[in-house]
């Protein structure tokens, strides 16, 4: 795990976060479960570039 891949999962793990926090208070399920997937793939997905695709493409499905 590279300093880029700890750079991206960190980002989109606080994106997770703030998520996760805005489906709590809203008692909305599907920010939630975006958050908790933001905050874990991480620990999954060792490539950088995989990483930011990954991270992306959630945090796209968030607003859809």
């Amino acid at each position: 795990m590279g300093i880029g891949n700890l750079i991206v999962v960190g980002f989109f793990s606080l994106v997770g976060l703030a998520a996760f926090s805005y489906g709590k208070k809203n008692g909305e399920t599907r920010p939630m479960l975006i958050g908790v997937a933001l905050m874990v793939y991480g620990y999954f997905v060792s490539n950088a570039w995989l990483s930011l695709l990954v991270g992306a493409a959630l945090t796209a499905y968030i607003f859809l």
